[in-house]
C-alpha cells in the first residue's frame, strides 16, 4: 500500500490507536495550566508519531533498509513484521514471536504500570488542589512527580514493543523537558506552600523513589 506494502499507510489504524491512547492519559491527566498542556502536548504528539510509522510511514524501514535486507534474511520490511523491530533483529537466531515473547508482556506490563500510576496521581494531587495543600500520599508518598513518570512509563512500555527511529530520538528530549517543567513546578510550590513543601521535597525523590529506608510517613 502506498509503496511500502500492505503493512502500512492504515492510516484509520494510525488515527484510532492515538486517539485511544491520547484519550485515555486525557481522562487521568485532565492538563487544566499552561504547563499542564506542554506536558501532555509532548506525549500527544510521541504517540502520534509512533502510530504514524507503525502503521503509516515507515520512515525507520526506508532509512535502515539496505543494513535490515543484509541483516534479516527474507524478511517482509514493510509488512507486519516489521512493525516489531526487536523481534525482527532476533529472527534469525531464534525466531520470537512479538506476539507471545517476553518483551511484548514487558512492553505491555509497563504500560500498564503507566496508565495505573496515573490515575492513582490525579486523584490525589485533586484531592489536594481542593484542600489547597501538598500532594504527599497515595504514590506522592514515594516521589514528587508521579505524573510525569507515569506517562514516561508508558511511551516506554510502547518503545518496547515498537522502536522507531523518531521516537527513540524524541524520548529523551521529552524527558529533559519533564525534568525543566518539574524544576520550574517546584519553585511555585516553594512559593505557595513553603516550609511544607520543603519538608515534603527533602524527604521524597523526584522521580525515583528510594529502595530502601530513607523514608518516613509524611505528615498528613
Amino acid at each position: 500500500m502506498n509503496g511500502v506494502g500492505d503493512g502500512h499507510g492504515l492510516w484509520s489504524l494510525v488515527l484510532l490507536n492515538t486517539c485511544v491512547f491520547v484519550g485515555f492519559a486525557y481522562s487521568f491527566f485532565k492538563p487544566t495550566t499552561s504547563r499542564d498542556w506542554k506536558v501532555f502536548g509532548a506525549y500527544s504528539t510521541f504517540i502520534a508519531a509512533l502510530f504514524a510509522e507503525v502503521y503509516g510511514y515507515p520512515l525507520t524501514m526506508l532509512l535502515f533498509h539496505g543494513w535490515l535486507t543484509a541483516r534479516v534474511e527474507d524478511a517482509d520490511l514493510f509488512g507486519h513484521e516489521a512493525r516489531h523491530f526487536w523481534s525482527l533483529l532476533m529472527r534469525n537466531h531464534s525466531n520470537p514471536d512479538p506476539h507471545t515473547g517476553a518483551l511484548r508482556f514487558l512492553s505491555f506490563a509497563t504500560v500498564l504500570a503507566g496508565f495505573v500510576l496515573l490515575a492513582m496521581a490525579w486523584h490525589v494531587l485533586h484531592l489536594a488542589q481542593r484542600r489547597d495543600r501538598v500532594a504527599a500520599t497515595g504514590p506522592y508518598r514515594s516521589i514528587r512527580h508521579p505524573q510525569y513518570v507515569a506517562l514516561a512509563l508508558i511511551m516506554l512500555g510502547l518503545l518496547l514493543h515498537w522502536p522507531t527511529l523518531p521516537t527513540l530520538l524524541g524520548l529523551p528530549l521529552l524527558l529533559a523537558m519533564y525534568l525543566r517543567l518539574a524544576i520550574s513546578e517546584e519553585r511555585e510550590l516553594t512559593r505557595e506552600f513553603g516550609e511544607a513543601w520543603r519538608g515534603y521535597a527533602a524527604m521524597t525523590p523526584r522521580f525515583i523513589p528510594a529502595l530502601c529506608g530513607g523514608h518516613r510517613r509524611h505528615a498528613e
